[in-house]
């Protein structure tokens, strides 16, 4: 499983991973229960690997804070989603201590925490504690297009073998 393909999508509950596109969509799978759902693409969906928290001073990769969730914790669960909103504030103050408090809400800590459980019982926070890689699948798709399109040599089109000709 790749952390680069959770998916967070709007009025489902859960996180899910993205395993297969189709022309309407896509295929994903719920990292709670393993069903497969089939997403349209009018959908509202985010990958996590593209969230950010506000800060003070800009803003944290939601991967980062993750990280830091799991170092504190020793890749173990945090703190639930159903806490009181004065201990979950206090805990994700001790997590990112320059949040930005009027842009980041009590509902959007919940969501952290929400996902990180999620995403610790799927086994998938041991990855947060090194480096990240955060490349993108789409990058990568066009960087392959870009060295497919250097290597095909261009044809001469019958004008130009004309012109040459004269």
């Amino acid at each position: 499983m790749s952390v680069e393909k959770v998916l967070a999508i709007s009025g489902k509950p859960g996180l899910y991973e993205l395993t297969i596109q189709t022309r309407s969509g896509f295929i994903a799978v719920s990292l709670v229960d393993g069903k497969k759902i089939t997403v349209g693409l009018r959908s509202n969906v985010s990958l996590l690997s593209e969230i950010s928290i506000y800060t003070q001073t800009g803003e944290v990769k939601l991967f980062e804070i993750f990280g830091r969730i799991a170092r504190k914790e020793s890749n173990g669960p945090a703190i639930s989603h159903k806490a009181s909103d004065p201990e979950l504030v206090a805990y994700f103050s001790e997590i990112v201590p320059d949040y930005d408090e009027d842009r980041v809400y009590v509902s959007d800590i919940k969501k952290v925490f929400s996902w990180y459980n999620i995403m610790q019982q799927a086994n998938m926070v041991a990855v947060f504690n090194g480096p990240l890689q955060t490349s993108s699948v789409f990058e990568e798709a066009e960087v392959v297009e870009e060295v497919v399109a250097e290597e095909k040599p261009k044809k001469a089109t019958k004008a130009k073998a004309k012109k040459e000709e004269e």
